[in-house]
């Protein structure tokens, strides 16, 4: 059991075909049927890379970052050199799937031209809204804030001037997400397009 549990890989691995298991087996009662199973799992994946990127986006904004000032000098470079790399990495990464699987979901039901340019009526233009709002903070994360980050965090050689000025442009980056977070998920589950 320690063996199992102490193999995160082998745990997500485990979830993911649990999950599959039970999107085919009431593939009927979601109303999607077993030929839509592919597109059930691609919207379970893009639920689960959601998950991931904005529970990290609140994560640093709520713990890391206000928290930084009340560590201590000595034990900042565990935070900076260890925790902070991998959770821009899940984070980034979290952002670019989350995105991604969207737009293959909505490429695959056919909604995809129609939402990226307002064209649809009603919920197609909600999630429209919710795509544009998630590309606009993905690119934030993938343009601004990585980059910035790798500058304060010394991933990439940056004078402690860049290190300075990267700092607010990274804050003000991941705030403005934080912002339009919650008008985004508001757009993406209350546009429930089946």
């Amino acid at each position: 059991m320690a063996k199992f549990f102490g193999n995160l890989h082998l745990v997500l691995l485990t979830g993911l075909v649990l999950a599959v298991v039970v999107i085919m087996q009431f593939a009927d009662v979601t109303g999607t049927g077993a030929g839509e199973v592919v597109n059930d799992v691609m919207r379970w994946l893009h639920l689960f890379f959601g998950i991931v990127w904005i529970g990290l986006l609140y994560y640093l904004n709520f713990v890391q970052v206000p928290t930084m000032p009340a560590i201590p000098a000595e034990l900042k470079g565990g935070v900076t050199g260890y925790i902070a790399p991998k959770v821009l990495f899940f984070f980034r990464y979290g952002a670019l799937l989350t995105v991604l699987t969207g737009l293959s979901i909505a490429g695959h039901a056919g909604y995809l031209v129609p939402a990226l340019t307002f064209a649809g009526e009603g919920a197609v233009k909600l999630i429209g809204i919710g795509m544009w709002l998630a590309m606009v903070m993905a690119f934030n994360v993938w343009f601004i804030i990585w980059p910035a980050q790798q500058k304060i965090l010394g991933l990439v050689e940056a004078s402690a001037e860049e290190k300075a000025a990267a700092a607010p442009r990274a804050l003000y980056a991941s705030r403005t997400n934080v912002l339009l977070s919650l008008p985004m998920l508001y757009a993406m589950v209350s546009a429930n397009l089946g």
